[in-house]
């Protein structure tokens, strides 16, 4: 791999998702993946962050957050980054394609209450590339500054995939052979919850949005955002004010749908395991954990 020295760019404002996205289909034919390839080196800086209240209400109601509170959803700053890293990864210089990418893993730490009203510097990088069974992911790290402190950053792997021989890292036992979580809830997902989602988020992928434009990357209905998924379940287990949050993304959710959500315990922010199954056949599409920050 061909080395870099790292810069940073500082925006001036939040870049526009829809010719990012449109940028990202046409470059995608000429993206040929490998877990050695050279990739940007630029962190993206956008200092002076506000958030839009009435967005975040949005996002609130389509993800099952309770609206009006003073902190953000621990999963709201990824809705913040999502433009800038769509930015690094939509260019030339990203090897992966972006159609088809898949959003395999989210990790986030939350140091602190994340007041909603406050200013933060969002900052946006590429960590690296490795190998996977599948192909080869990419680490995306996002951060949220208060000042000088980092309050909220998570790190988001995804996937392209295509023929490999390289031999990845050692995976863990896969959570699917693990006995069912006790069921806490049963969800009925509404067929228009893609296009909810993505008017709150930004997030306007057409695999989520109409059953048509699904099928034209191999998708028998529309699917819901992995990242709705992991914040449903979170707006329902609830997190602590200091928290680590890991989710894994096993399977689409098929939209309309029907599924479960299951906890070790009845929520409440405690922290512990939690997943979402297909209500009728089981099938896993989301792993997860909540725990205190800094582990006890």
């Amino acid at each position: 791999m061909t080395t870099a020295t790292p810069t940073t760019s500082t925006l001036t404002g939040v870049p526009a998702l829809a010719p990012l996205l449109a940028r990202g289909a046409l470059l995608s034919p000429l993206k040929r993946p490998r877990p050695d390839a050279d990739f940007p080196r630029t962190r993206l800086v956008l200092p002076g962050l506000r958030v839009d209240l009435a967005r975040l209400a949005a996002y609130e109601r389509v993800c099952g957050f309770p609206t009006g509170a003073d902190a953000l959803p621990v999963t709201y700053p990824h809705v913040l980054g999502f433009p800038l890293a769509m930015r690094l990864m939509s260019g030339r210089g990203f090897p992966l394609p972006l159609l088809g990418l898949v959003h395999t893993s989210i990790g986030i730490t939350r140091r602190t209450v994340v007041p909603a009203t406050g200013a933060y510097e969002l900052a946006v990088r590429v960590e690296g590339l490795a190998p996977h069974r599948r192909g080869t992911e990419a680490s995306v790290v996002t951060e949220l500054r208060a000042g000088a402190d980092v309050v909220w950053e998570s790190r988001s792997t995804y996937l392209a995939r295509h023929r490999t021989t390289a031999r990845p890292p050692a995976e863990e036992p896969s959570p699917e052979r693990r006995e069912p979580l006790p069921v806490r809830a049963e969800w009925r997902l509404a067929g228009d919850t893609g296009r909810r989602y993505g008017a709150a988020s930004g997030d306007r992928n057409p695999i989520h949005l109409h059953p048509l434009t699904a099928r034209l990357f191999g998708f028998p209905r529309a699917i819901a955002h992995g990242m709705w998924t992991v914040a449903r379940c979170l707006a329902e287990h609830g997190t602590p004010d200091a928290a680590v949050v890991r989710a894994e993304f096993r399977s689409p959710v098929l939209l309309p749908g029907t599924v479960t959500y299951g906890a070790e315990d009845g929520g409440g922010g405690a922290g512990g395991r939690f997943e979402l199954r297909g209500a009728r056949d089981g099938r896993l599409h989301l792993s997860g954990g909540v725990g205190p920050y800094p582990a006890a």
